[in-house]
């Protein structure tokens, strides 16, 4: 996955304190075609003692700039609607809620409606 990522041109970002892998960051296509080429979708995973200490948005506003600089336009979060924690945090980062699509995910035996956030670059 990271030597496909950075094969083509998309950042794959690793957080670290140590040898302690504090989170990672990443973004693809956002869906196929080239009517969508400058538009991402991006991940952000954290460990737990990494989250509320900043490390979320370092790694965002790096992703933020490589996609910048490579010629993206967009980025797009998709988010479980129960985690709100994550949608607060983009929206404190300057993304904006689009779209909400009800029973779109499953996880753990149940469907989730899924959140879709945007920020134009």
């Amino acid at each position: 996955m990271i030597k496909g990522r950075q094969a083509a041109g998309q950042a794959f970002l690793v957080a670290r304190q140590g040898d302690t892998l504090l989170g990672f960051a990443t973004y693809g296509n956002f869906r196929s075609g080239t009517g969508y080429a400058r538009t991402v979708e991006h991940t952000v995973i954290l460990a737990d003692n990494a989250k509320g200490k900043g490390v979320g948005r370092a790694l965002l506003a790096a992703l933020e700039s490589h996609a910048h600089t490579n010629g993206i336009h967009s980025m797009i979060a998709s988010v479980a609607k129960e985690n709100t924690t994550a949608i607060a945090f983009h929206k404190a980062v300057g993304f904006t809620q689009v779209a909400q699509i009800p029973e779109a995910g499953r996880k753990f035996g149940r469907w989730l409606d899924v959140v879709f956030l945007q920020k134009i670059l």
